[in-house]
């Protein structure tokens, strides 16, 4: 490997390489999920993928930490194999639809989080004191998440995915259940992390947050990486139009049927 080719390899938080992933459909037929993706995320990049519904955008984050096993491709998060118990200790995780243990509080379920990953006493309390200040759920924080909203949940959600200080932050669908003031506070977090130098990879529906953060931007649908393109290249403007554009201009309109 060449000087050169190491370094632009150093820069490299997430690489994946003709990554293929097929399950079985209810008929046991066969059935691909995705269809030789090759991407790559640099550090303190922010990436979006977007598409359509069963494009498998949730399926790409799920092998890239390691939830699924690829069928064909490579992928390296961290310099590491995806599920690498080291590199896990450096990311952070917000799935879709987050669930908590109903009968513990907001607090309880930040530090039983926390101490998963080593923290403990006033280190972890004070994390967790900034942490709920982030997402704006102090007054919450005693009560039961078993009582808490679909928003209140995804903040919840984003705190513990930030518990460890993590250098990558996954995003699966981070505005899902907000209030435009949460997707508000939502963008704002993020764009706090991105000048704090965090890497962060999210998938999202809602173009204009994406146009707002993204630094790059994926297409995906059908399981392949139709198009990929700097935000600047769609619009200097981050503009959401010009990106809606961008994705009908690429997208089929048929949708295919698979699954994430």
């Amino acid at each position: 490997m060449s000087e050169a080719t190491a370094v632009e390899s150093s820069k490299a938080v997430i690489e994946v390489r003709n990554l293929t992933k097929d399950r079985e459909s209810f008929l046991r037929k066969p059935l691909r999920v995705l269809d030789g993706l090759s991407l790559k995320v640099e550090k303190g990049m922010t990436y979006g993928l977007v598409g359509p519904n069963g494009a498998g955008k949730t399926t790409t984050i799920k092998l890239l930490l390691g939830l699924l096993r690829a069928d064909q491709g490579s992928i390296a998060v961290l310099g590491a194999p995806p599920g690498d118990k080291a590199a896990l200790c450096k990311i952070g995780f917000l799935p879709e639809s987050p669930y908590f243990y109903s009968h513990l509080t907001g607090r309880e379920f930040l530090t039983f989080s926390g101490q998963l990953f080593g923290l403990s006493g006033k280190a972890l309390n004070e994390r967790i004191e900034q942490l709920l200040a982030t997402v704006s759920l102090q007054k919450k924080a005693d009560e039961r998440t078993g009582r808490y909203s679909k928003g209140m949940l995804q903040r919840l959600g984003l705190a513990q995915a930030l518990i460890n200080d993590p250098e990558l932050l996954f995003l699966d669908e981070p505005m899902s259940g907000l209030d435009p003031i949460g997707r508000m506070d939502m963008r704002r977090i993020i764009e706090d992390l991105k000048k704090g130098g965090k890497t962060v990879f999210f998938n999202s529906h809602l173009l204009p947050d994406v146009a707002a953060l993204c630094e790059r931007v994926g297409l995906l649908s059908g399981g392949k990486l139709l198009a990929e393109a700097a935000i600047e290249e769609i619009s200097p403007q981050r503009d959401a139009r010009a990106l809606e554009e961008f994705f009908l201009k690429h997208i089929d309109t048929p949708a295919q049927e698979v699954a994430t």
